[in-house]
C-alpha cells in the first residue's frame, strides 16, 4: 500500500491512463481490505474488554452480547480469509452463468430451473445485482437453459469453481408411480471482459442467427425476431441474448458474451498448464460432475471435490453455498484441504 501511495503521487502516471487505472483500482481494493482488518481488530479488542468486564461485574447479559459479537467476528473473518484468496487475473469481475438442463426431458429442467433460482437466491444475499440474459423454458416445466449476469465485487472470484456437471437425486415430482429418478444439468461459469481486455473475434468467424425471444409469457413477451445467437466456429462456442427488444442490443450483449467465454478458454488454458504440475489441484472443467444433491433416501449435499457436506438441503438450494465456495477456492489455489461441515451443528 505505502509503494502504491508513493507511485500515485508521481505526476508522470497519468501519461499512460490504463496502468493509472489498474494502480488505483488496486490501491483501493488493497485499502478496502486493510481498513476491514483494522475494523475487525478493533472490534475484537473491544470485546475482550466486555468480556474481562462481564466477569468482573458477573453480568451475564453483557457476557452474551459479547459471546455473540466474538461469534459474529469468526463468521466476518472466515469471508475475509476467504476474499483474500481472490487474487486472479479475473477474480474481481462481473460474471454470466450459463445453466444447461441435461439428458431427461422434464426432469432435468426442473432440475435446472432449481439451480437457477440457488444461484439467484445466492447472489441476492452477497447483494450481487442479478439480470436474466437468455432464458428458455421448458416443454412442460423447468427450463432448457438460462444466462445470469451477476454483477458485484468479486462475482466471478466466488462464483467461478461452480463450474461442472451437477446432479440430483429424488423422487420425482412427475412421475405417477413415485420412483427415484437422477438428473444432471451443467453449470458454466466465466467473467465479464472489461474495456482493458482486448478479444480479437473476426467476422468471417462467427455464424449469427436470430430468432424469437421465449419467456415465462405476458404482455412483455417479443412478437419479433429481436434475440440473437451467436456461434464462434473455430472454438464450437455458441452464446445467445434475448434480453433487449432491440436485435441490436441482444448482438452486442452477446458479443460481449462470446468474448467473455474466450477470455475464460484462455484462463482456463493458463490454469490448467500450471495444474499439470500441481498433483494436488483437481480438474474441474465443463464435464466433470462436481456436487450431488440427494434428497431421497436420505437428505445430503456433497461436493465431490472437497468432501463438504450438509444434510440440509433446502438450506443449500435457498442458497447457502458459501461453505462449498470457500472449500473449492481453497483447493483451487492452495491444494489445501477442505474441512467436511453440516450446517446443522
Amino acid at each position: 500500500m505505502e509503494e502504491l501511495n508513493a507511485e500515485s503521487e508521481n505526476p508522470e502516471l497519468w501519461n499512460n491512463p490504463s496502468r493509472a487505472q489498474a494502480l488505483m483500482r488496486e490501491r483501493t481494493r488493497l485499502d478496502d481490505a486493510i481498513s476491514a482488518f483494522r475494523v475487525m481488530e478493533a472490534e475484537l479488542d473491544e470485546t475482550i474488554e466486555m468480556i474481562e468486564l462481564a466477569e468482573m461485574d458477573d453480568d451475564s447479559e453483557l457476557e452474551q452480547q459479547s459471546v455473540a459479537a466474538l461469534e459474529n467476528l469468526v463468521k466476518r473473518s472466515a469471508t475475509k480469509e476467504v476474499e483474500s484468496l481472490l487474487s486472479g487475473e479475473a477474480d474481481g469481475s462481473d460474471c454470466y452463468i450459463e445453466i444447461h438442463s441435461g439428458a431427461g426431458g422434464t426432469e432435468s429442467q426442473d432440475w435446472a430451473e432449481m439451480l437457477l433460482r440457488m444461484y439467484m437466491r445466492w447472489a441476492e444475499k452477497r447483494k450481487f445485482k442479478v439480470e436474466t440474459i437468455q432464458y428458455s423454458a421448458g416443454e412442460e416445466a423447468g427450463i432448457k437453459s438460462a444466462t445470469l449476469l451477476l454483477k458485484g465485487d468479486n462475482a466471478y472470484g466466488w462464483a467461478k469453481t461452480e463450474s461442472g456437471v451437477h446432479r440430483l437425486v429424488r423422487i420425482s415430482p412427475y412421475d405417477s408411480s413415485a420412483r427415484r429418478h437422477t438428473s444432471f444439468a451443467s453449470v458454466w461459469v466465466y467473467p465479464v471482459v472489461d474495456d482493458s481486455i482486448e478479444i480479437e473475434v473476426l467476422d468471417k468467424d462467427l455464424k449469427v442467427d436470430t430468432y424469437r425471444s421465449s419467456g415465462a409469457g405476458g404482455q412483455h413477451v417479443n412478437t419479433t425476431d429481436s434475440a440473437v445467437r451467436i456461434t464462434h466456429i473455430p472454438s464450437g462456442i455458441i452464446v445467445a441474448c434475448q434480453s433487449e427488444r432491440s436485435q441490436h442490443k441482444n448482438r452486442a450483449s452477446a458479443m460481449s458474451m462470446l468474448k467473455a467465454r474466450l477470455y475464460e478458454q484462455e484462463l482456463q488454458r493458463r490454469e490448467d498448464a500450471a495444474a499439470a504440475t500441481n498433483a494436488t489441484k483437481s480438474d474441474i472443467g465443463w464435464g466433470h460432475q462436481i456436487r450431488s444433491y440427494v434428497l431421497h433416501p436420505y437428505q445430503m449435499v456433497k461436493d465431490l471435490r472437497t468432501g463438504v457436506e450438509s444434510s440440509q438441503p433446502d438450506k443449500v438450494l435457498d442458497g447457502e453455498i458459501d461453505a462449498y465456495l470457500a472449500a473449492a477456492l481453497a483447493m483451487r489455489i492452495n491444494g489445501s484441504d477442505a474441512a467436511v461441515i453440516d450446517d446443522a451443528d
